[in-house]
């Protein structure tokens, strides 16, 4: 379980793609371990990178700066990045930073799998 301080987060490797599994808030304190996550995740260079946010429920500008900075690496590396199962409230804060129109968000791991 995860401290104030600290967030869980899963690695699955899927065929081609990598399934990246925050759980719990991403906010200041809990992204730089998502970035660090994500950063080591592209460095195995997959075809498909998922970021699966089923379990986070609050999100902050860090948790958005987080996935933007994984998106650019992410087109750097001719890597498809992939965001799936968000909540309303973390969808809500994609739309009205109109970050949803830049990434490719499905509403689940299974469509994101099959993407």
């Amino acid at each position: 379980m995860a401290d104030a301080m600290s967030i869980d987060i899963q690695i699955e490797k899927r065929e081609t793609s990598i399934v990246v599994s925050p759980r719990g808030d991403l906010d200041m304190s809990r992204s730089p371990a998502l970035r660090n996550t994500l950063r080591t995740a592209q460095g195995d260079k997959p075809k498909t990178l998922i970021v699966n946010l089923a379990s986070v429920e609050y999100m902050d500008s860090s948790g958005l700066a987080t996935l933007v900075e994984a998106m650019k690496n992410a087109k750097n590396n001719s890597t498809k990045l992939v965001l799936c199962a968000m909540n309303q409230k973390v969808k809500a804060l994609f739309e009205i930073a109109r970050l949803h129109n830049y990434f490719n968000i499905v509403s689940s791991l299974d469509d994101a799998v099959g993407t």
